[in-house]
């Protein structure tokens, strides 16, 4: 899976590099225009997560499980990406929907009722998340545009360890569900790079619900590149963080990789 998710993005690289002149800076702007139509964008794309931290158990084996690599693009296993705007005015909404399936196999630091141990198997973290807020736009001039976002992030995960405790003749498996909504608040939009058609798109965000989660945050930034006046596509780097209370799944974990995507505009 990781030599494929790495083709895709090289390819992606040397697209945008062999369509970079094609189109002339004077023609065409990767800024939006703020106007009274509707306007729309509808963007696919693949998100080579890994994650770093630790994921809260607290059944049978184990009450923890540090999940730790260097090799993100190792870690998706599965998923579907994708997310849409819709624009009249100043005024928009956004939302967001990653559903993944996050996997690491080897030797797996645990802590158990009785202290720190090591196991061998696998952790497997299966997540469904869905961003949605409403928008506003801050800035809107020739090399720069900002919204401002105000919404709700929800997540549902499920952390699930398949071991055996070293030295030992246990099996287990043990599994664990936790979902929680949580309000956000942040800013999102893209910086125009020398008058071209690339740009630098970003997006960041910050929350916590008050009740399983303590903290959450997201960031993303790359380059990405305006075809025509209906597809965009980047490449960018995105890391989601999320800090839950105990008996949350995700303690002090961040979920962190580069990100492909292509936006449709009309």
């Amino acid at each position: 899976m990781n030599k494929k998710i790495l083709s895709t993005l090289i390819a992606a690289c040397g697209l945008f590099a062999s369509i970079g002149s094609s189109y002339a800076a004077d023609d065409l702007s990767p800024i939006p225009k703020v106007a009274d139509a509707w306007r729309f964008e509808i963007t696919p794309y693949l998100w080579g997560s890994g994650i770093k931290g630790t994921m809260g158990l607290d059944n049978g084996l184990a009450k923890s499980a540090d999940f730790t690599t260097s090799n993100v693009l190792g870690n998706l296993k599965s998923g579907g990406m994708i997310a849409a705007e819709a624009h009249q005015g100043k005024w928009g909404v956004m939302g967001d929907l990653v559903s993944a399936t996050l996997q690491k196999s080897g030797n797996v630091p645990v802590v158990t009722p009785d202290g720190s141990d090591t196991v061998a198997g696998k952790v497997t973290l299966q997540q469904t998340l869905l961003t949605g807020a409403a928008t506003y736009t801050v800035a809107n001039t020739k090399d720069a545009y900002v919204d401002a976002l105000l919404g709700v992030r929800a997540i549902y995960a499920t952390a699930t360890l398949n071991a055996n405790l070293d030295n030992t003749p246990y099996k287990e498996t043990v599994s664990k569900t936790t979902s929680t909504v949580d309000p956000i608040i942040g800013a999102k939009g893209r910086y125009r790079i020398a008058d071209s058609t690339w740009y630098v798109p970003f997006y960041g965000d910050i929350g916590s619900g008050g009740g399983t989660t303590n903290l959450t945050w997201q960031a993303m930034a790359g380059v990405g590149k305006t075809f025509n006046s209906l597809i965009d596509a980047s490449l960018t780097y995105r890391a989601l963080y999320y800090d839950m209370k105990a008996g949350g799944v995700l303690q002090k974990t961040t979920m962190l990789g580069p990100q492909i995507a292509v936006t449709f505009k009309f």
